[in-house]
């Protein structure tokens, strides 16, 4: 497959952008460097002036766009999502790739839509939209002035990517978020059976994190993925049963 196809299954997700300005201005940053997927996670409504006039000749990606309420509905279908942040903590992650590693990361992962969200303008996104994501990626900034506006980050991130993207993989279809979300239920549930951890800890949180974040990132097919949860699912039983 073409780079430009590869191109084509990205989506910029834009997590309750508060000034249609900058909507605007992230459209023109993905439309020059072949990205057209826009998708808006928000229940505000946007002055379409402001958005036009900053998008200049892409507002056709902003007349495209697709709306959700709700991250998880945004996600429910990609094979990869990829948080932009560069606050860290004990509910974020644990590593973060470069822009130049997030590129090669969507080259190595098979077929289907992958996702890049960013958050707000003043906050960015929270730990728990954080935690949604399969990995976070971070912009190298200087530390006298870390911070980057929406459209700087967007620019930054398609222009990697666009640079540095080949053909992706179709020998293998990838499953999706909602796949993920479905096993890590399965699993943490056999972990609970045999009281792994205490229920409502950090400790259940900080694991439900982990195995959601390791089995998205393996990118495994439906068969993989379903001989994963086995293991789990065999070990409570005989532990049960003992």
């Amino acid at each position: 497959m073409e780079k430009q196809a590869n191109l084509d299954r990205i989506r910029i997700v834009l997590v309750d952008t508060s000034d249609g300005a900058n909507i605007g201005s992230v459209c023109r940053a993905m439309k020059t460097m072949g990205i057209s997927q826009l998708v808006l996670v928000s229940g505000r409504e946007y002055d379409e002036e402001r958005v036009r006039t900053l998008a200049i000749h892409a507002a056709d990606l902003w007349e495209n766009r697709r709306v959700f309420g709700t991250l998880d509905e945004a996600l429910s279908d990609s094979v990869l999502s990829i948080g932009a942040t560069r606050r860290r903590g004990k509910f974020r992650k644990l590593s973060s790739l470069s822009p130049e590693q997030l590129a090669d990361t969507v080259e190595r992962t098979g077929e289907g839509p992958v996702s890049i969200v960013f958050g707000r303008e003043a906050d960015g996104l929270t730990d728990e939209e954080v935690s949604k994501c399969d990995r976070i990626v971070t912009i190298p900034t200087s530390d006298a002035f870390p911070s980057l506006n929406l459209a700087q980050a967007v620019q930054v991130i398609t222009y990697t990517l666009f640079n540095r993207l080949k053909a992706y993989p179709a020998d293998a279809k990838i499953v999706t978020r909602e796949r993920v979300e479905q096993s890590t239920e399965t699993i943490m549930k056999a972990l609970s059976d045999i009281r792994y951890f205490k229920e409502g800890s950090d400790e259940q949180k900080l694991t439900e994190t982990f195995v959601r974040d390791i089995t998205a990132r393996a990118g495994m097919t439906e068969g993989e993925i379903k001989r994963f949860e086995k293991l789990f699912v065999k070990a409570s039983l005989i532990k049960i049963h003992r």
